[in-house]
């Protein structure tokens, strides 16, 4: 492999990451646009959405103003739209859109349960085959959780919804090779706006979270992102299908 197939960099890409605008996403649209990509940073948000926006100007990518709601198929083909407008094509497709809605099983209702499946993985399957039928090449990287794979409690549709999101990008993967490359990555806990309290340093759930993890610590978005730069970049030109947990050791630690 030749050095500029090897280098770990997502400059001069193009990309487009729906739930852009907070946590995760918002996280990984800044280490892109750090590294030189032009970047569309949506969500169903305006307000978010022109804040982001202004923030990566001032980094210096090239991008647009455009809302997305995951849950409207109008919407995202509105966005693949806007984008190839803009950039001409696009090379890298981030799906992290995202809600908080958590109940137990015996107590969420079908409305929650719907609403759920259609943010979580329903969007993600619009998207990928939305942007799919677009580009001609390039990389799909789908925000999964460790949550896919483990027990958690009160969170029902969001376990079920990302352990299908595993499911649809090995598939995905397959149907889309060999131009695009489909993977996903699977977090741990990560220290964003979103966490609040719950993972701020010092809280009872944070000292329970840093004992069993082996690096003795929650993620910070960057983190993510620098997996997310390796996924959308040449490096990982013979990477397809894969779910990388990102997860500082915790799900292994209860091997």
């Amino acid at each position: 492999m030749s050095n500029e197939k090897s280098a770990v960099t997502v400059a001069d890409k193009s990309a487009v990451i729906i739930g852009g605008t907070t946590g995760i996403g918002r996280g990984i649209a800044r280490t892109f646009a750090e590294d030189g990509a032009n970047v569309i940073a949506t969500s169903r948000s305006k307000d978010a959405v022109t804040k982001i926006t202004e923030e990566l100007r001032s980094i210096g990518a090239e991008t647009t103003e455009v809302t997305c709601d995951v849950r409207d198929r109008t919407s995202i083909e509105n966005l693949r739209d806007v984008a190839v407008d803009i950039f001409g094509e696009v090379d890298v497709l981030i799906n992290s859109a995202g809600a908080t809605d958590h109940a137990s099983l015996l107590e969420m209702t079908d409305s929650q349960w719907n609403q759920g499946i259609d943010v979580f993985l329903t969007g993600v399957f619009r998207a990928c085959q939305i942007f799919g039928r677009s580009m001609d090449h390039g990389s799909i990287i789908n925000i999964s959780s460790m949550s896919g794979r483990q027990i958690r409690e009160n969170r029902p549709v969001y376990c079920a919804a990302k352990s299908g999101v595993n499911g649809l990008t090995r598939a995905a993967a397959v149907d889309l090779a060999p131009n695009i490359r489909v993977n996903a990555i699977a977090p741990g806990f990560v220290k964003t706006e979103l966490s609040g309290e719950r993972l701020a340093d010092g809280s009872p759930v944070r000292e329970i979270i840093d004992e069993r993890t082996p690096l003795n610590r929650v993620a910070d978005s960057d983190e993510i992102a620098g997996t997310a730069v390796y996924l959308a970049s040449d490096a990982a030109s013979f990477t397809t299908g894969e779910v990388l947990t990102v997860d500082g050791g915790y799900d292994r630690s209860a091997l």
